[in-house]
């Protein structure tokens, strides 16, 4: 049991390390959000569908592909065409802050929709966490970025949908939704980006990008079974403060004074609204 602990754990972390490089794959090429998004999409839905195959859970996960499926593809799809864009538009550190108050996002969501009373710890933690994203949105009022940091928060609210679909029907599959999310976003990224006109020096990279981030949802997935919810989100939230600094490594980008006010009040949320249920454990 240990072991497998210590396995969950390790999985959950290497996820968020390798979805904190989000940013440095977007921002490190020429080609547009569009041409980003048909190669990364291509790569990562291949990838899953045959890890589906590999598990032998492709079968069951199409029996089980209803309408929850199908709104949870929609969201995913609404967010990746968010999310994409975001980060050729605003900062890294802003759009993962902006990111990381997802899980306060969908508390209160699943409030207003399901009548699911989150406690007083966390309904705290969501208004901190909203607090924080709006000053760091507010950093870029009037300024380049405001538009990506207004996607980034169009992609967290679609993935605070994906969430409340996943509560409200938790037998709806999670690796199906997830590669026709980026199927559909096919057509529209050939009408929109031309992709085909990518560079054809990055094209490898884009199709690394989304390999690595289907590989990083599959541990993510084997990590989470390994280790209870709460213990998951905390470590998750390690991607938050990591994006910033590969971007300042990488490209010297050095977040605002809104950003780390913003950001600092968001990270202070989440570590404070999972350390009762981790003492707990």
């Amino acid at each position: 049991m240990k072991t497998s602990h210590t396995t969950g754990v390790i999985l959950v972390c290497i996820s968020a390390l390798v979805f904190s490089t989000a940013g440095i794959f977007t921002k490190g090429v020429d080609t547009n959000a569009w041409g980003v998004i048909f190669w990364r999409g291509i790569s990562a839905a291949l990838f899953t569908v045959f890890y589906t195959v590999y598990r032998g859970t492709f079968g069951d996960e199409l029996r089980r592909f209803g309408m929850p499926a199908i709104l949870a593809t929609v969201f995913m799809a609404a967010g990746t065409a968010a999310f994409i864009p975001a980060f050729k538009l605003t900062s890294i550190a802003n759009v993962a802050l902006i990111w990381a108050s997802a899980p306060f996002i969908t508390a209160i969501i699943a409030w207003i929709v399901l009548r699911e009373q989150p406690s007083s710890r966390v309904l705290m933690a969501a208004v901190a966490a909203i607090v924080g994203v709006g000053i760091v949105v507010g950093g870029s009022l009037g300024g380049a970025g405001f538009d990506g940091d207004l996607l980034a928060l169009i992609m967290t609210l679609m993935m605070a949908g994906v969430m409340v679909v996943y509560r409200k029907w938790p037998d709806t599959p999670a690796a199906l939704p997830a590669a026709l999310s980026s199927v559909i976003l096919l057509p529209v990224a050939l009408v929109a980006g031309d992709p085909l006109q990518s560079p054809p020096g990055e094209i490898p990279v884009l199709i690394i990008f989304g390999l690595v981030f289907a590989i990083a949802s599959v541990t993510l997935l084997e990590g989470v079974r390994r280790v209870p919810a709460a213990e998951a989100a905390l470590l998750g939230a390690i991607e938050t403060p990591l994006a910033p600094i590969w971007a300042f490594f990488l490209f010297s980008q050095i977040p605002s004074n809104a950003t780390f006010a913003g950001g600092a009040i968001i990270l202070a949320a989440i570590v404070w609204s999972q350390m009762p249920r981790i003492g707990r454990r």
